[in-house]
């Protein structure tokens, strides 16, 4: 314990001078980055671009001295040990990049070991190439949409596309993105090491590829976190092929447009997914082992996303049932069979026959092989590892393993690309003596649909639960797009807002959004939550007209806070 301690102060020693406040980089560092983002983000639909940077918005500025003295340090020291690294990040994923750049900003030397591609799931197989399919086949659904550009003026002729050209769009975008996040780190002297990782003991770590002697080594470090994200989870009795069933890792390829689809799974993915398909001319059955579509959304806004996102679309739905056996087809010669069992009694209860099958029942952690045994770590029964509020990965006993941490959807808090990023940050801090706990309560969600889906906080079902448990009023408050100027002048005024906060503190406990950008709308909520604002604070915002942030406006001026009984009375008017 006592070299804990000693390390500890050692760490904060190196870290103490510098902090989230504001600083700025040498001219060489911003112009890498500058190059790097501009380039990665000049083309990219606006949705597209919180998912990869998030937080790196705020970390990117270097003190000029702390620069140069990470790139120029030898070797991390601490209680008379030497180190390769100060850090070593375990997959370089949006988190593992996110925490890569704020360590530098601490002035701390740091390595990535990554043994796939850079940027992770998000960039390669996830949110980036999906906002492409998404941007594209939006653009189609609308042009085809001649009621709405007929009630603007507006007329067209036949709409067509190009399957593959959507495709190479998504494709390009992923490449793009990567190989710039990648000249990013390079830029500010982050060492990119190819590998899959283990430990081999407190501090160490063994990386190389199979079949592979001229890649791999073995590094050092003072710090560790572990970055490695998750894989698409699959349930038994479903082979995946690749061809007629297939999980978000192929669908995002675009090989081919089924006539008829079947999605396992009605989170996320499979809604996301469900636009893209339909746009293109695809039919959509949606298969969800829960008694409702959309079960972790609030069940209002739910409601109202099924009948913008799927009634009047070519989707049906079957709910309470499980895909209990899945045979795989041939494209355009033998159907994919589908057997459907109830939830509850375990019988079959159908069976569909399908051109293919989307698997969209969620994500599982990637985390074997890392020989965590080898530090005492054991991970949950679905493969997490245990960490502590700040990150710290917990041993079998449930105490922290010194100088180790763990990210992202491998610690299972928040399996989103953003809440990964924002996580490394916190836990850069942590490292730093700097004591941090990020509030995940305080963390966005968006479903890039059309009209998008967005919310932060708790949803209204839990937050009467907590209403009753603590004995305070709820106060919630709505609003609809119809009602907003800028909406109308889009002819998009299908959508709703709702805020949840306590009606005794005005605390803020929950928003969620369905309408024209919701998932851009969401951060001035989500800002007010992670700032301890309450509704009399944000209330008093201005808001440009006309804009769509004028829903929001208009939701924080109908929340009333119950004025505490010692509050001077106010004014009376005197008008007759």
């Amino acid at each position: 314990m006592a070299s804990f301690t000693a390390n500890k102060a050692a760490q904060a020693a190196k870290c103490s001078s510098t902090s989230l406040a504001p600083g700025r980089a040498p001219a060489p560092a911003r112009s890498a980055l500058r190059n790097a983002y501009t380039g990665a983000f000049g083309s990219v639909a606006p949705s597209s671009r919180p998912c990869v940077l998030d937080a790196i918005q705020q970390s990117r500025r270097v003190p000029a001295g702390r620069f140069i003295a990470s790139r120029a340090s030898v070797v991390a020291q601490a209680s008379g040990e030497k180190y390769d690294y100060d850090l070593v990040i375990i997959g370089c994923g949006v988190g593992g990049h996110g925490a890569a750049l704020h360590a530098v900003e601490q002035g701390l030397k740091v390595a990535v070991i990554e043994g796939h591609d850079i940027g992770g799931t998000c960039v390669n197989r996830g949110c980036v190439p999906s906002k492409a399919l998404l941007a594209a086949s939006g653009r189609v659904r609308e042009l085809k949409n001649q009621h709405h550009l007929k009630a603007m003026g507006i007329q067209v002729g036949a709409v067509d596309f190009d399957r593959q050209g959507i495709a190479n769009h998504a494709t390009q975008l992923a490449k793009t993105i990567q190989g710039n996040l990648a000249r990013s780190l390079e830029g500010l002297g982050v060492k990119i090491l190819t590998g899959q990782a283990k430990f081999v003991g407190p501090h160490k770590v063994k990386y190389g590829l199979p079949g592979r002697v001229d890649v791999g080594g073995e590094v050092s470090a003072r710090d560790i976190i572990i970055a490695t994200g998750s894989v698409p989870f699959v349930p038994p009795g479903i082979p995946i092929d690749g061809k007629t069933v297939f999980t978000s890792d192929h669908a995002l390829k675009l090989d081919w447009l089924p006539n008829w689809i079947a999605i396992i799974g009605s989170g996320y993915i499979g809604l996301e997914f469900s636009d893209v398909y339909t746009a293109l001319g695809t039919e959509v059955t949606f298969i969800e082992a829960l008694d409702n579509l959309m079960p972790g959304f609030d069940k209002e806004i739910a409601r109202t996303a099924q009948r913008l996102l799927i009634q009047g679309r070519p989707i049906d739905y079957h709910t309470g049932v499980i895909a209990t056996k899945v045979t795989p087809g041939v494209p355009g010669v033998k159907p994919v069979t589908i057997e459907l069992t109830d939830f509850k009694t375990k019988k079959v209860v159908n069976e569909l026959e399908v051109d293919a099958v989307l698997v969209a029942t969620g994500r599982a952690p990637y985390t074997n092989g890392l020989n965590l045994g080898s530090i005492n770590v054991e991970t949950d029964r679905r493969g997490f590892i245990p960490v502590s509020d700040k990150m710290e990965v917990l041993d079998t006993k449930g105490n922290v393993v010194p100088h180790v941490y763990c990210i992202g959807d491998a610690n299972g808090k928040y399996m989103l690309a953003h809440a990964a990023s924002a996580q490394g940050i916190s836990a850069v801090e942590n490292m730093c003596g700097r004591p941090h706990v990020l509030n995940h309560l305080s963390v966005p969600a968006a479903c890039f649909t059309h009209p998008e889906v967005s919310f932060v906080g708790v949803t209204q079902e839990k937050a009467e639960e907590m209403a009753k448990e603590k004995g305070f009023k709820l106060g919630i408050a709505k609003t609809s797009f119809k009602a907003n100027s800028k909406a109308l002048a889009e002819k998009e005024g299908d959508g709703m807002a709702k805020m949840l906060y306590r009606k005794d503190t005005g605390e803020i406990l929950g928003v969620h959004i369905i309408g024209l950008h919701a998932a851009d709308l969401i951060h001035e909520a989500s800002n007010a939550i992670a700032t301890n604002q309450t509704v009399q604070d944000i209330k008093f915002n201005v808001h440009a007209h006309p804009t769509l942030s004028e829903v929001l406006d208009e939701l924080f001026k109908q929340a009333h806070v119950e004025k505490p009984a010692s509050a001077p009375a106010a004014k009376q008017p005197v008008a007759a």
